[in-house]
């Protein structure tokens, strides 16, 4: 797959809630997502599996109640971002929340082998 192929395939993805399905077909084994700050495992998670337990975690704690996710922004051959605003609610105690961060992706081999997450 291209760069703007993947791109427009993790974006579709998430507008149809469906960003789970896509972490086998778009992402490396080897993967490495980096989140802004730490939520009390590290900012770091290695792997494909690491990531996909990022996904469960958050489905598992949030309900996410809107979201809007922007088209992919290409940078070279190699990189895209997409800026994500949501709006939710913590299904333990149902504290809601607005949020808004800006997602760069690494690509290599037709894979995406690195996500960072600003916000």
């Amino acid at each position: 797959m291209t760069l703007q192929e993947i791109a427009q395939a993790l974006v579709a993805g998430c507008r149809e809630g469906d960003e789970f399905a896509n972490l086998d077909r778009l992402y490396a084994q080897d993967a490495v997502s980096v989140e802004g700050a730490d939520h009390g495992n590290g900012r770091e998670t290695k792997g494909l599996d690491g990531i996909k337990g990022k996904h469960i975690w958050w489905d598992s704690t949030f309900e996410t109640m809107q979201m809007q996710v922007s088209d992919p922004m290409l940078h070279g051959d190699d990189r895209f971002a997409v800026i994500f605003e949501a709006a939710g609610k913590a299904k333990a105690s149902g504290e809601t929340f607005k949020m808004k961060e800006v997602a760069i992706y690494h690509v290599t081999n037709g894979k995406i082998v690195r996500e960072e997450f600003f916000g």
